[in-house]
Parts: structure tokens; sequence; C-alpha cells
């Protein structure tokens, strides 16, 4: 799996579990709108994060996850992963059944 198409799923995944967790969606829904769009991107960036990270440290291949170059390169895929990840979770959210 590419890194783009892992980014798509991991944020449409990310907001099916927001949607539909039971003790989850009960606390999701009680938050306003500004904060869902807050917690959303922290959870995604610290997931990206987390994601350049283990690449850096040479467990990506081992937990067979895809490698980013641990440079200034791999920093810019990591944002536009970032990006589409932050789309796909937004798209998955706006038409899951409420």
């Amino acid at each position: 799996m590419t890194p783009e198409g892992l980014a798509l799923l991991a944020g449409g995944l990310l907001s099916l579990v927001f949607s539909y967790f039971p003790k989850l969606k009960d606390w999701y829904e009680a938050l306003d709108g500004t904060k869902k769009r807050l917690i959303m991107i922290g959870v995604l960036l610290g997931v990206s994060l987390t994601v350049y990270g283990v690449s850096c440290t040479q467990f990506a291949g081992f937990l067979g996850l895809p490698v980013v170059a641990c440079d200034q390169s791999g920093a810019v895929e990591l944002l536009k992963a970032f990006l589409l990840a932050l789309i796909a979770n937004q798209s998955v959210y706006l038409v899951s059944p409420k």
C-alpha cells in the first residue's frame, strides 16, 4: 500500500470510529464543531508524526508499513499524506449517516 493510500484509509477509518463506537460517539457528539475539528486534526497529526518517527527508527520495514524518508523530502511527503488523511476524514464524516 502506498503512503497516500494508507493516509486516505486511516483518515476515513478514524472518522468512522468516532461516528460509530458507542462511548466515543456519545462523547464526540456532545462537543461543538470547532472542538470536533481540532480533535480530528490533532489525532491525524499525531498519527502522521508517529509514522514519520517510526520510519526514522527503521521499525516501519519490520511492521510492514510504508517507509517515509527521514529528511526534508520525507517531511514534505508526510505533509501531503496528512492533508489527504484530513480530506478523507472530513469527507467520510460528512457522508456518514448520523
